[in-house]
Protein backbone atom coordinates (compact mmCIF):
# COMPACT_ATOMS: atom_id res chain seq x y z
CA UNK A 1 0.00 0.00 0.00
CA UNK A 2 1.30 3.26 -0.38
CA UNK A 3 1.87 6.32 1.50
CA UNK A 4 -1.64 8.47 2.16
CA UNK A 5 -0.82 12.19 0.37
CA UNK A 6 -0.77 14.81 2.69
CA UNK A 7 -3.03 17.11 1.11
CA UNK A 8 -2.65 19.81 4.15
CA UNK A 9 -0.66 22.02 2.04
CA UNK A 10 -2.04 21.74 -0.97
CA UNK A 11 -3.54 25.04 -2.70
CA UNK A 12 -7.69 24.41 -2.89
CA UNK A 13 -9.58 25.63 -5.41
CA UNK A 14 -12.53 25.69 -3.77
CA UNK A 15 -13.79 26.33 0.23
CA UNK A 16 -16.48 25.31 1.72
CA UNK A 17 -17.65 25.71 5.15
CA UNK A 18 -20.21 24.12 7.41
CA UNK A 19 -21.97 27.67 9.45
CA UNK A 20 -23.22 26.68 12.77
CA UNK A 21 -20.15 25.57 15.29
CA UNK A 22 -17.63 25.90 12.45
CA UNK A 23 -17.40 29.40 10.62
CA UNK A 24 -19.50 31.29 13.58
CA UNK A 25 -18.34 31.47 16.89
CA UNK A 26 -20.63 30.82 19.88
CA UNK A 27 -22.43 33.94 19.91
CA UNK A 28 -23.05 33.80 16.22
CA UNK A 29 -20.55 36.34 14.86
CA UNK A 30 -17.67 36.06 12.43
CA UNK A 31 -14.69 37.15 13.75
CA UNK A 32 -12.22 39.93 12.11
CA UNK A 33 -9.60 37.23 11.67
CA UNK A 34 -11.88 34.82 9.65
CA UNK A 35 -13.52 37.73 8.09
CA UNK A 36 -10.30 38.72 6.63
CA UNK A 37 -8.57 35.39 5.42
CA UNK A 38 -11.78 34.78 3.91
CA UNK A 39 -11.79 37.99 1.70
CA UNK A 40 -7.85 37.37 0.76
CA UNK A 41 -9.22 33.79 -0.44
CA UNK A 42 -11.56 35.33 -2.51
CA UNK A 43 -9.40 37.81 -3.96
CA UNK A 44 -7.30 35.26 -4.99
CA UNK A 45 -9.35 34.00 -7.01
CA UNK A 46 -10.75 31.12 -5.04
CA UNK A 47 -14.31 30.80 -4.28
CA UNK A 48 -15.39 30.16 -0.65
CA UNK A 49 -19.20 28.42 -0.22
CA UNK A 50 -21.38 27.35 2.58
CA UNK A 51 -22.30 24.18 3.53
CA UNK A 52 -25.00 24.26 6.16
CA UNK A 53 -28.14 22.65 7.58
CA UNK A 54 -29.72 26.02 7.71
CA UNK A 55 -32.36 27.30 4.86
CA UNK A 56 -31.81 29.87 2.94
CA UNK A 57 -33.42 32.16 4.77
CA UNK A 58 -30.92 31.78 7.33
CA UNK A 59 -28.31 32.31 5.24
CA UNK A 60 -28.67 36.51 5.51
CA UNK A 61 -26.78 36.69 8.82
CA UNK A 62 -23.93 34.91 7.58
CA UNK A 63 -24.01 37.13 4.68
CA UNK A 64 -23.68 40.45 6.48
CA UNK A 65 -21.08 38.85 8.95
CA UNK A 66 -18.66 37.87 6.23
CA UNK A 67 -19.43 41.09 4.20
CA UNK A 68 -19.86 38.60 1.01
CA UNK A 69 -22.46 36.98 -0.45
CA UNK A 70 -21.55 33.23 -1.14
CA UNK A 71 -22.89 30.53 -3.29
CA UNK A 72 -24.82 28.19 -0.49
CA UNK A 73 -25.34 24.25 -0.36
CA UNK A 74 -28.91 24.86 2.21
CA UNK A 75 -30.83 22.08 3.97
CA UNK A 76 -27.86 19.71 4.36
CA UNK A 77 -27.55 19.22 0.89
CA UNK A 78 -30.87 19.59 -0.83
CA UNK A 79 -30.87 23.09 -1.53
CA UNK A 80 -28.17 25.25 -3.78
CA UNK A 81 -28.55 28.73 -2.78
CA UNK A 82 -27.05 31.68 -4.55
CA UNK A 83 -27.11 34.83 -1.89
CA UNK A 84 -26.17 36.85 -4.26
CA UNK A 85 -29.15 36.94 -6.36
CA UNK A 86 -31.11 35.52 -3.54
CA UNK A 87 -32.32 32.48 -5.82
CA UNK A 88 -32.89 29.21 -4.85
CA UNK A 89 -30.72 26.97 -7.94
CA UNK A 90 -31.81 23.57 -6.81
CA UNK A 91 -33.92 21.83 -4.51
CA UNK A 92 -34.24 18.10 -3.85
CA UNK A 93 -37.35 16.92 -2.07
CA UNK A 94 -39.06 14.68 -0.25
CA UNK A 95 -42.59 13.32 -1.86
CA UNK A 96 -45.66 13.17 -0.02
CA UNK A 97 -45.53 9.46 -0.03
CA UNK A 98 -42.09 9.50 1.57
CA UNK A 99 -42.68 12.35 4.36
CA UNK A 100 -45.86 10.26 5.57
CA UNK A 101 -43.97 6.90 5.69
CA UNK A 102 -41.08 8.34 7.34
CA UNK A 103 -43.42 10.52 9.55
CA UNK A 104 -45.26 6.82 10.24
CA UNK A 105 -41.94 5.29 11.46
CA UNK A 106 -41.12 8.07 13.62
CA UNK A 107 -44.11 8.01 15.42
CA UNK A 108 -44.38 4.42 16.41
CA UNK A 109 -40.48 3.91 16.92
CA UNK A 110 -40.35 7.58 18.63
CA UNK A 111 -43.86 7.87 20.54
CA UNK A 112 -44.30 11.73 21.32
CA UNK A 113 -42.01 13.05 18.48
CA UNK A 114 -42.70 16.29 16.69
CA UNK A 115 -43.14 17.10 13.23
CA UNK A 116 -42.07 20.01 11.16
CA UNK A 117 -40.94 20.24 7.52
CA UNK A 118 -38.67 22.64 5.81
CA UNK A 119 -39.71 24.04 2.45
CA UNK A 120 -38.60 26.20 -0.42
CA UNK A 121 -39.86 28.78 -2.75
CA UNK A 122 -37.74 30.41 -5.43
CA UNK A 123 -36.01 33.27 -3.03
CA UNK A 124 -35.24 32.57 0.91
CA UNK A 125 -38.13 34.50 1.80
CA UNK A 126 -40.40 33.93 -0.97
CA UNK A 127 -43.90 34.70 0.88
CA UNK A 128 -46.09 32.16 -1.62
CA UNK A 129 -44.10 29.33 0.20
CA UNK A 130 -44.99 28.61 3.93
CA UNK A 131 -41.33 28.08 4.47
CA UNK A 132 -41.09 25.90 8.32
CA UNK A 133 -44.33 24.28 9.35
CA UNK A 134 -44.39 22.26 12.41
CA UNK A 135 -47.14 20.18 14.09
CA UNK A 136 -49.10 21.47 17.19
CA UNK A 137 -46.31 20.92 20.07
CA UNK A 138 -43.53 20.87 18.09
CA UNK A 139 -40.74 21.61 20.53
CA UNK A 140 -37.82 23.79 18.22
CA UNK A 141 -34.85 22.42 18.88
CA UNK A 142 -33.65 26.67 18.29
CA UNK A 143 -35.15 30.17 17.88
CA UNK A 144 -36.81 30.03 15.36
CA UNK A 145 -39.61 32.91 14.54
CA UNK A 146 -40.63 31.76 11.10
CA UNK A 147 -42.41 28.58 11.89
CA UNK A 148 -46.32 28.05 10.89
CA UNK A 149 -47.96 25.74 13.30
CA UNK A 150 -50.66 23.85 11.17
CA UNK A 151 -51.68 20.38 11.81
CA UNK A 152 -49.83 17.26 11.89
CA UNK A 153 -51.12 16.19 8.44
CA UNK A 154 -50.62 19.55 7.07
CA UNK A 155 -46.97 19.34 7.75
CA UNK A 156 -47.17 16.24 5.48
CA UNK A 157 -48.99 17.65 2.40
CA UNK A 158 -46.60 19.23 0.20
CA UNK A 159 -42.62 18.32 -0.96
CA UNK A 160 -40.14 19.24 2.00
CA UNK A 161 -36.52 19.28 1.29
CA UNK A 162 -36.10 18.09 5.22
CA UNK A 163 -38.62 16.29 7.47
CA UNK A 164 -37.52 17.00 11.45
CA UNK A 165 -38.05 15.21 13.54
CA UNK A 166 -38.13 15.94 17.59
CA UNK A 167 -37.69 14.59 20.69
CA UNK A 168 -36.47 16.33 23.53
CA UNK A 169 -34.97 14.53 26.55
CA UNK A 170 -33.12 11.91 24.15
CA UNK A 171 -29.74 12.06 22.23
CA UNK A 172 -30.17 12.44 18.46
CA UNK A 173 -27.91 9.34 18.06
CA UNK A 174 -30.26 7.38 19.56
CA UNK A 175 -33.25 8.06 17.53
CA UNK A 176 -30.95 7.41 14.20
CA UNK A 177 -30.00 4.14 16.03
CA UNK A 178 -33.75 3.31 16.56
CA UNK A 179 -34.73 4.91 12.71
CA UNK A 180 -32.24 3.78 10.42
CA UNK A 181 -32.79 0.22 10.31
CA UNK A 182 -36.44 0.90 9.40
CA UNK A 183 -35.56 3.73 6.58
CA UNK A 184 -32.81 1.69 5.11
CA UNK A 185 -31.58 3.66 2.09
CA UNK A 186 -34.94 5.44 1.14
CA UNK A 187 -34.04 8.40 2.88
CA UNK A 188 -31.05 10.10 4.64
CA UNK A 189 -30.69 10.74 8.16
CA UNK A 190 -28.60 12.55 9.87
CA UNK A 191 -27.96 15.56 12.98
CA UNK A 192 -26.73 18.42 13.47
CA UNK A 193 -27.01 18.68 17.24
CA UNK A 194 -27.70 15.67 19.34
CA UNK A 195 -30.41 17.49 21.33
CA UNK A 196 -33.23 14.96 20.36
CA UNK A 197 -33.79 16.27 16.75
CA UNK A 198 -32.69 13.80 13.01
CA UNK A 199 -33.30 15.63 9.90
CA UNK A 200 -34.54 13.67 7.04
CA UNK A 201 -33.57 14.55 3.23
CA UNK A 202 -34.31 12.57 -0.08
CA UNK A 203 -32.39 9.51 -0.51
CA UNK A 204 -28.31 10.30 -1.61
CA UNK A 205 -28.33 13.75 -0.28
CA UNK A 206 -26.28 14.93 1.61
CA UNK A 207 -23.67 17.86 1.99
CA UNK A 208 -21.45 16.16 0.08
CA UNK A 209 -23.97 15.30 -2.70
CA UNK A 210 -25.14 19.09 -2.42
CA UNK A 211 -21.42 20.39 -2.32
CA UNK A 212 -20.30 18.09 -5.51
CA UNK A 213 -23.50 20.00 -7.60
CA UNK A 214 -22.25 23.42 -6.62
CA UNK A 215 -18.33 22.23 -7.35
CA UNK A 216 -19.66 21.14 -10.94
CA UNK A 217 -21.50 24.58 -11.33
CA UNK A 218 -18.28 26.18 -10.87
CA UNK A 219 -16.36 23.36 -12.74
CA UNK A 220 -13.97 22.22 -10.35
CA UNK A 221 -13.42 18.50 -8.90
CA UNK A 222 -14.14 17.27 -5.60
CA UNK A 223 -10.18 16.80 -5.21
CA UNK A 224 -9.53 20.35 -5.57
CA UNK A 225 -12.17 20.81 -2.25
CA UNK A 226 -11.08 22.03 1.03
CA UNK A 227 -13.64 21.44 3.83
CA UNK A 228 -14.83 22.07 7.44
CA UNK A 229 -17.58 21.03 9.82
CA UNK A 230 -18.18 20.21 12.94
CA UNK A 231 -20.57 17.60 13.45
CA UNK A 232 -22.15 14.51 11.85
CA UNK A 233 -23.92 16.23 9.03
CA UNK A 234 -20.28 16.73 7.87
CA UNK A 235 -19.14 13.47 7.72
CA UNK A 236 -19.96 13.06 3.83
CA UNK A 237 -18.53 16.48 2.90
CA UNK A 238 -15.63 16.06 4.96
CA UNK A 239 -15.04 12.26 3.45
CA UNK A 240 -15.58 13.80 -0.05
CA UNK A 241 -12.77 17.01 -0.17
CA UNK A 242 -9.98 16.70 -0.75
CA UNK A 243 -8.44 17.90 2.80
CA UNK A 244 -10.93 17.78 5.28
CA UNK A 245 -10.59 19.63 8.68
CA UNK A 246 -12.98 19.38 11.77
CA UNK A 247 -12.79 22.07 14.37
CA UNK A 248 -11.60 21.11 17.75
CA UNK A 249 -15.02 21.54 19.14
CA UNK A 250 -16.12 18.56 17.04
CA UNK A 251 -18.24 16.12 17.34
CA UNK A 252 -16.09 12.54 17.36
CA UNK A 253 -17.77 11.76 13.96
CA UNK A 254 -16.25 14.70 12.54
CA UNK A 255 -13.19 14.61 13.92
CA UNK A 256 -12.83 10.67 12.77
CA UNK A 257 -13.80 11.30 9.38
CA UNK A 258 -11.46 14.74 8.61
CA UNK A 259 -7.80 14.60 7.58
CA UNK A 260 -7.26 17.15 10.24
CA UNK A 261 -8.15 18.77 13.21
CA UNK A 262 -7.96 22.70 13.82
CA UNK A 263 -8.46 25.01 16.56
CA UNK A 264 -12.23 25.11 17.89
CA UNK A 265 -14.49 27.80 16.13
CA UNK A 266 -14.11 30.19 18.77
CA UNK A 267 -10.61 30.37 18.31
CA UNK A 268 -10.49 31.39 14.49
CA UNK A 269 -9.93 27.64 13.59
CA UNK A 270 -11.40 28.16 9.83
CA UNK A 271 -8.57 31.22 9.58
CA UNK A 272 -5.92 29.46 10.65
CA UNK A 273 -6.15 26.93 7.75
CA UNK A 274 -6.80 29.39 4.92
CA UNK A 275 -3.66 31.69 6.50
CA UNK A 276 -1.49 29.10 5.24
CA UNK A 277 -1.89 30.61 1.31
CA UNK A 278 -3.47 33.73 2.52
CA UNK A 279 -2.19 35.57 5.39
Amino acid sequence: MGAVQDHRHVKPELIASDVDGTLIDDDERISNRTRTAVHAAIADGVPFVLATGRPPRWIGPVVDGLGYAPLAVCANGAVIYDSDADRVLRAETLSIDTLTWVADLAESALPGVGLAAERVGASAHDAATAQFVSSPGYQHAWLNPDNTEVSADDVLAHPAVKLLIRLPGIASSHMIDRLAPLVGDKVDLTYSTNNGLVEVSAPGVTKASGLAVLAEHLGITDSAILAFGDMPNDVPMLTMARHGVAVANAHDAAIAAADEVTASNTDDGVARILERWWN
